[in-house]
């Protein structure tokens, strides 16, 4: 099922399909790894909702709702 990174719940597991954005917040999460084809996971929203952690190549990752919207995934079973 397709969808955008800010709409996984947590323990939710996710293929990545493409980063809908441009400029520097495009370069940084390419140099996280967050490539085409990358395995992310939620792993903990905050009390308020924003930000969220992600577990990304054994990386873990705070990223805001609105940057997580730009990002297209598809949901995958976790292993």
């Amino acid at each position: 099922m397709e969808t955008t990174l800010d709409q996984l719940r947590e323990g939710d597991c996710a293929r990545i399909l493409s980063l809908q954005m441009r400029g520097a917040m495009r370069r940084r999460l390419l140099d996280f790894g967050m490539i085409e084809g990358t395995s992310v996971r939620c792993v903990r929203q905050s009390p308020a909702g924003d930000p969220v952690l992600y577990l990304v190549r054994g990386t873990m990752l705070a990223l805001r709702r609105q940057d997580g919207r730009q990002i297209a995934v598809e949901v995958v079973s976790c292993r």
